[in-house]
């Protein structure tokens, strides 16, 4: 049998509105209630953190998976770093501080390791997860040499790059 919240009328005679007692409030419904008010305040802490916001995201809105690798200056040397996997229209945070470069470079490629995403900046890229440093004489060190796409972030410090079915 189903418990109903017991209301009384309000204090008020010239009210018609009633008001319910607390204390007769179902345990299931007050336990929900609690769930839910802490679930509001967990998720307002996370869009409001400073370290879950992103400053270089990518957004997939081909219908198919992407890995991505990006490019960078990092102390002042340049630097690749991948893999992400970016589901169809999903993005995802690359670069989670505020960008100090003006150009970030992107290089994609289909789940089968055909380029999707291609430019004319030559650097280095591994076919599993990695982080290399110098974009130069990429063979000669074991690497593979890939072209990326040049990204002009207008020397914002946050961007975000819409991968569609059209990009260069």
């Amino acid at each position: 049998m189903e418990r109903r919240r017991a209301c009384l009328p309000h204090p008020s005679a010239a009210l018609p509105v009633k008001q319910c007692d607390p204390a007769r409030t179902p345990p299931a419904l007050t336990g929900r209630v609690k769930l839910a008010v802490m679930a509001g305040a967990a998720l307002l802490a996370v869009l409001c953190s400073s370290e879950a916001r992103a400053e270089f995201t990518v957004c997939n809105q081909t219908l198919d998976v992407v890995n991505l690798a990006v490019g960078q200056k990092v102390d002042n040397a340049d630097q690749t770093d991948g893999w992400w996997t970016i589901g169809a229209n999903q993005c995802v945070n690359i670069i989670r501080e505020e960008l100090t470069n003006r150009y970030v470079y992107i290089y994609a490629t289909d789940v089968f390791g055909h380029a999707i995403l291609t430019g004319s900046t030559e650097m280095c890229v591994e076919r599993r997860r990695f982080s290399i440093r110098g974009i130069d004489e990429c063979w000669q060190r074991g690497h593979i040499a890939a072209h990326f796409l040049e990204v002009d972030t207008l020397e914002q410090v946050r961007w975000t790059f819409f991968l569609t079915g059209s990009n260069p």
